[in-house]
């Protein structure tokens, strides 16, 4: 009897927890949603996230966190010691796209500002780092508000420049893990196209691939657009070499080693009826594996200098290459752990294995820096909207669109439940 007792008040103390989290986080939604409205309409590109920083670490501080800001020039640290534990670190990105937003929301981003290099560009949250802080700050404060569920110190991470694959980076070398405690596991959190709102998805081991942005220069000889036979015409140069690369993946490589190769943007010549010197291709090439990459990237070359050639270009292409990321290795154990506790509080379907992306994270270099590491993802498309492109075969808006809108109310409600119990769990006993 005493030992029916004891399981029976076990599961009286174990519900209430559960339900008190969810009630919590309804009670929370509006300030958040406000928060997001804000984060959405006034959005920051990679490094220059100063607003955006100065406002998640205002609200931190109100939480009762150690804030230090200018971490990796605009990243920001907080600290909530709570105890003898683990410490764990939760991370969320603080960058926007330069991307002119199409979404129509009342809320949608107008802002237009110069970049690193000097461009004008508009800019959006086209990839819902938005979300991810609001999710982060209302996870924060629940974890502020129940220190009696668990002990340790938790660490949150407002990251820099994540799109331009340098804030993880440059926080690090910044000391990270040195001025701050070294976590002993670091977990994260993204929006998703593929899966219904509110559904978790997790996968352990490789996750997301390298990527690398290099920049191609196909030379010409310029002139006037009515005698293009006195010229090189590098805009047909680089059209053809924009067609001849496409063979690299169908060709050139076995299916069973995926490789991404995208021209992003091409830029030459100033009017019409002027054929200019040079044109510079944008590139993004993704792999799994540097050798693959250097081969991709070794392909491109033997590609480009032979169509210069075949056109009687006056020098061979250039290309620079920036650097690149690392791929994104989910810690199989600790994957496995909490995908078990998030499926134990959320329910199985909700929290589901998914396959490994092709998009790239610079989340990877805490892992590589010695800390077990996992990146989530949660679906963020309403099940209406999935079902219609299901039936009609044209695809939901997707991040890096410019119409890229989470569906955010269940969206954001399931992933601040899901970072809740992922740290809970992570701040009990190691098991």
């Amino acid at each position: 009897m005493m030992r029916i007792h004891c399981f029976v008040l076990a599961l009286l103390v174990a519900v209430p927890v559960c339900a008190q989290s969810t009630a919590e986080i309804d009670a929370y939604y509006p300030d958040l949603q406000t928060l997001y409205q804000d984060l959405h309409r006034n959005p920051e590109l990679a490094f220059q996230e100063v607003q955006t920083a100065a406002k998640l670490a205002a609200r931190l501080k109100a939480y009762g966190y150690e804030v230090t800001t200018g971490v990796g020039r605009t990243g920001i640290v907080g600290l909530l010691k709570n105890g003898a534990g683990p410490t764990v670190m939760l991370r969320t990105e603080l960058d926007a796209l330069p991307v002119a937003e199409k979404t129509g929301a009342p809320f949608a981003s107008t802002v237009v500002t110069k970049n690193l290099a000097g461009a004008t560009v508009p800019v959006m949250h086209a990839c819902g780092h938005d979300l991810h802080m609001t999710a982060v700050d209302g996870t924060a404060r629940w974890m502020a508000e129940h220190r009696a569920q668990w002990h340790g110190t938790l660490m949150i991470v407002g990251q820099p420049a994540e799109e331009t694959i340098g804030g993880a980076e440059a926080m690090l070398k910044d000391g990270l893990f040195t001025r701050f405690p070294k976590p002993d596991y670091a977990i994260a959190l993204h929006d998703d196209d593929t899966m219904p709102a509110g559904t978790i998805g997790y996968h352990a081991g490789p996750f997301r691939a390298i990527s690398v942005s290099p920049t191609l220069t196909m030379y010409g000889r310029g002139g006037h657009g009515a005698m293009p036979f006195n010229t090189v015409d590098p805009v047909v140069l680089a059209a053809r070499t924009v067609m001849a690369l496409q063979t690299i993946v169908s060709r050139e490589n076995d299916p069973m080693d995926p490789v991404v190769l995208t021209i992003g943007s091409i830029h030459g010549g100033t009017q019409a009826n002027i054929i200019p010197d040079e044109v510079t291709l944008g590139l993004n090439v993704r792999t799994y594996s540097d050798e693959t990459q250097q081969r991709v990237l070794a392909a491109v070359m033997r590609i480009a200098k032979a169509e210069a050639e075949a056109a009687g270009a006056p020098r061979d292409p250039t290309m620079t290459m920036p650097g690149g990321g690392h791929v994104v290795v989910n810690d199989p154990a600790l994957t496995r752990r909490v995908a078990a506790a998030l499926q134990k509080a959320l329910g199985p379907q909700q929290v589901i294995e998914m396959p490994a992306k092709m998009t790239s994270e610079d989340f990877a270099e805490y892992g590589r820096a010695g800390v077990p590491a996992l990146l989530l993802h949660i679906g963020a498309v309403s099940p209406a909207k999935l079902a219609v492109a299901k039936r009609t075969g044209v695809p939901v808006p997707a991040p890096h669109s410019p119409e890229w809108l989470p569906d955010l109310e269940p969206t954001l409600k399931a992933a601040i439940r899901g970072e809740t119990v992922a740290l809970l769990d992570l701040f009990s006993a190691s098991r």
